[in-house]
């Protein structure tokens, strides 16, 4: 197949190429490099079924006929989105249903990357896709909430107006490697506070929970529920969830870090709890997490020591001082 793939130099997006390719299709993959990397891709510069285009998918384009389309290009974690509200929006609506124009055009098979945040600080858990959720629709997260939303409404009038084979991943919280390494979402966080010895920073108390599923599966499901019959949104995410504080004893633990624990304010509308039921992603496409937590961890572990290396630090955990943010990595921006 000849699929098109948005926010290819992403987190996610680099590894669905790097699965769709192992399987022989040829992507397509386009990005304007707002939060993605080039380096997440540069390993498919030689690839003959891969190409590479910048771009904003605000703007329309046509990257010719093509048989799939997977929309995944959005500003994900919340300083990316705070820092970009108008632009988290409009990739959310217009540069959605452009995707979706490419894909009634060809009539090509189309999956949008939603999000467990379309559940909000949820008041039914663990949730379920029969959820509507408890969403702030004017706080400073509605920026990605309500682009989500939006992009689920958007989705499933496309399937049921022009008749598209359209598939909605509702996606929760996800890492490895390629994970930025300084965008604000736990895991990463943790593990480069440790790595370099700074204190884990703890919003709240520590007490809200979350549920954190390994790249790996989330690809599966995703490769899975793109092959289906199912319309309707799906879960896609770990069902086991821990405490923020569990999580930061986990990554202690594994790297031998010293650092200690920083409490800060919880910022707005953040979720107190997050944990999805995955009854119907078991069900219609067969799929559940395979990898731990402390599996998934230890299989990262490398990835953000080559990180703090880059930096100019020494990877050794006890000792790493803090790096100034001038001396990190910096995206590569359009």
């Amino acid at each position: 197949m000849r699929i098109l793939i948005s926010g290819v130099a992403g987190f996610l997006g680099s590894h669905l190429a790097d699965r769709l390719l192992h399987e022989g299709h040829s992507v397509i993959g386009v990005d304007n490099l707002s939060t993605g990397f080039r380096e997440n891709i540069e390993h498919l510069a030689g690839v003959a079924r891969f190409r590479f285009e910048e771009r904003d998918i605000c703007d329309p384009f046509d990257p010719g006929a093509v048989e799939y389309v997977f929309n995944l290009a959005s500003p994900a974690s919340p300083p990316e989105y705070l820092r970009m509200p108008i632009e988290t929006l409009r990739v959310g609506s217009v540069g959605v249903e452009n995707m979706l124009r490419i894909a009634a055009r060809y009539q090509a098979g189309f999956l949008h990357a939603s999000t467990s945040e379309c559940y909000g600080d949820p008041l039914e858990h663990p949730q379920s896709e029969s959820y509507w959720g408890n969403v702030n629709p004017v706080g400073p997260r509605s920026v990605y909430d309500e682009a989500k939303r939006y992009g689920e409404a958007i989705t499933m009038a496309y399937h049921r107006a022009r008749g598209i084979d359209t598939h909605l991943a509702r996606i929760f919280n996800t890492y490895g490697p390629r994970l930025h390494p300084d965008d604000g979402r736990v895991i990463s966080n943790f593990m480069m506070q440790a790595l370099r010895g700074e204190p884990l920073s703890i919003y709240g108390d520590g007490s809200q929970t979350r549920s954190f599923c390994y790249v790996d599966d989330l690809i599966e499901g995703i490769v899975r529920l793109a092959r289906s019959q199912e319309h309707l949104p799906v879960n896609l995410g770990n069902p086991a969830e821990f405490t923020i504080l569990e999580c930061a004893q986990a990554v202690l633990e594994l790297t031998g870090s010293k650092s200690k624990l920083r409490f800060d304010p919880l910022p707005i509308d953040d979720p107190a709890r997050r944990r999805p039921d995955i009854d119907k992603a078991r069900a219609v496409i067969d799929w559940e997490p395979k990898i731990d937590l402390k599996e998934g961890l230890a299989r990262s572990l490398e990835f953000f020591k080559n990180m703090l290396r880059s930096e100019g630090s020494s990877p050794g955990c006890c000792t790493a001082g803090a790096v100034p943010a001038s001396a990190r990595p910096r995206r590569e921006r359009s």
